[in-house]
């Protein structure tokens, strides 16, 4: 009995693998346009006009209980998922479950559907903002830079905003898929397990108009070390669910890593949560760029094409960069003091950049190779084919051999 519930067990595994393999074989190959870095005699500003008034706390990456509790996140409720929150002074916190649309807070006007796309082993996932369904197709064995471009692809009609969540946990993506890849609107550059600001610096060196989330991305809402440590603050005047996906995705928006001390209980984060500092202007005048924030800075860092620090201005409140024509993009970095007087909370600025008039976006750069994708395609699905074949053939020869033998 139990050796016929294996066997079935092993058969079943067989042809889930085989489902794999063809669905790893239809993937269209892609031709990669060249890495061009941002150009024009204009420069954009996503936070031009914006109200310093008008700052939201948003986080959009948080697990409540799914699937039965299978997934990771299965002690969390929504009701304490929100109060939490909400004490910590966030106006807007998104749940995004694997392969889930939940709609917790789905009656008021700033709910926004969204999810965690992909069930794959080495974490490469996307977060769906403004999601409209659920794509149940991954590559879940691994990934090269076509997979990825196809998902990218396949979850643009589904959502208002698609984003590639934590990039450099467990390598999901690389500096050199992140040169290539096009048709999405943000990367979660911070969340409470990564940073993967190198790989958000490798797609603006490469052209590619991409913008900052910052999440917690946490699954324990008891836990204070997971709660509160990375939130996107959105320049919105309303809290609106269509002007807050619209604020975001044009980059009217910056992240922030907290300050934590060693032991703080949510009282004392409760606490912390209402002195964090305020952007207060994002301004290029005559080609020199101009941030002012509300309290004193140890630092202002801003950072150019392929990462390099520019220049760094130290203890103020408020510093400026001359754009230089060699400047492609600049995005600045402010550092601020803790409680103590030490290093503490961190602001990352969506960058400023060149260009030549209209509204920036991510567009689809790469286009598929037919041929290469056809001829890929008819080697690879018969060639499955035939090892499936051999091997069944080799099956049934050693059951006539055991059956010969057994006669004997």
């Amino acid at each position: 009995m139990i050796k016929s519930i294996l066997k079935g067990f092993l058969y079943l595994l067989l042809l889930l693998i085989l489902v794999e393999l063809l669905i790893y074989f239809t993937v269209p190959i892609y031709d990669f346009s060249p890495s061009q870095p941002f150009s024009g005699n204009q420069i954009y500003n996503p936070y031009q006009g914006m109200d310093s008034t008008h700052w939201k706390k948003t986080n959009f990456h948080f697990h409540l209980k799914a699937w039965g509790g299978l997934t990771s996140g299965r002690g969390n409720t929504g009701e304490l998922f929100w109060n939490t929150y909400k004490k910590l002074g966030f106006n807007m916190s998104c749940v995004s479950d694997y392969q889930k649309i939940n709609t917790f807070n789905k009656d008021s006007v700033f709910y926004i559907p969204a999810y965690e796309h992909g069930f794959g082993v080495r974490k490469k996932h996307q977060i769906l903002i403004g999601a409209k369904e659920v794509l149940w197709l991954d590559y879940s064995l691994f990934q090269n830079i076509n997979h990825k471009q196809h998902i990218l692809n396949l979850l643009r009609p589904f959502s208002e905003i698609v984003a590639i969540a934590h990039p450099d946990w467990e390598s999901g993506y690389s500096a050199t898929d992140l040169k290539h890849l096009s048709n999405y609107d943000l990367m979660e550059v911070l969340d409470e397990n990564w940073r993967s600001v190198p790989l958000w610096d490798a797609a603006l060196s490469s052209g590619h108009p991409v913008f900052i989330l910052a999440d917690d991305d946490a699954h324990d809402i008891k836990n204070p070390y997971q709660i509160g440590r990375c939130c996107t603050f959105i320049n919105s005047a309303t809290m609106q669910s269509s002007d807050l996906i619209h604020s975001l995705k044009s980059g009217k928006a910056f992240g922030a890593e907290i300050y934590m001390s060693t032991g703080e209980t949510f009282e004392e984060k409760s606490q912390r949560a209402r002195e964090v500092p305020a952007l207060n202007s994002v301004v290029v005048r005559n080609d020199t760029l101009h941030v002012n924030v509300s309290a004193k800075a140890i630092e202002f860092v801003f950072i150019g094409q392929d990462g390099k620090t520019r220049k760094i201005s130290r203890l103020g409140r408020e510093a400026w960069y001359k754009i230089i024509p060699e400047d492609t993009y600049i995005r600045t970095e402010i550092r601020f003091f803790n409680h103590d007087g030490g290093p503490g909370t961190i602001f990352y600025l969506n960058p400023v950049f060149r260009y030549n008039g209209g509204i920036p976006s991510n567009t689809l750069k790469a286009e598929i190779n037919w041929p290469r994708t056809w001829i890929f395609r008819f080697f690879s699905i018969p060639s499955l084919f035939l090892l499936v074949f051999l091997w069944w053939r080799q099956k049934k020869k050693k059951r006539l051999t055991k059956k010969t033998t057994d006669g004997f």
